[in-house]
């Protein structure tokens, strides 16, 4: 079996990706790379290690910091994460309502192409009946 030599910046990626979320499984984010889970599980075992964090989680450190309030730069720096994460969801949401209303023009055009083939009767005998249907 050859064996496969990945770069540095596609391993970090993949253990941030899989210790950003508790939920993530090894075989789960090593099915979605292409990568075997125990190459991801040696991947993610090195990066503990180089951390000095051994097997702790990020659960472990989330912990402690939850029974101290967060300070007032913490929330400021949150909310403006959070403001710039709804600029961008409310982004893309114009681009999808600009992106459906084109499919729907489009749909509505095609479909009055299709009326005068619905009219003659030998076209729309030959027409499909879901076509028919469509362009009634």
């Amino acid at each position: 079996m050859v064996m496969k030599v990945y770069s540095p910046e596609f391993k970090a990626d993949a253990v941030a990706l899989y210790l950003s979320d508790p939920s993530h499984t090894f075989e789960g984010i090593g099915k979605d790379l292409g990568i075997s889970r125990e190459t991801l599980r040696n991947w993610v075992r090195a990066e503990r290690a180089r951390r000095g964090g051994g097997s702790t989680t990020s659960t472990s450190t989330e912990k402690s910091t939850v029974d101290s309030p967060p300070t007032a730069e913490e929330l400021q720096a949150e909310n403006e994460a959070l403001r710039r994460e709804l600029a961008a969801a409310r982004k893309e949401m114009q681009k999808l309502a600009t992106e459906r209303d084109i499919l729907r023009k489009a749909t509505k055009f095609f479909a009055q192409e299709m009326i005068p083939l619905a009219n003659s009767t030998q076209a729309a005998s030959a027409m499909p009946r879901r076509v028919r249907w469509l362009v009634r």
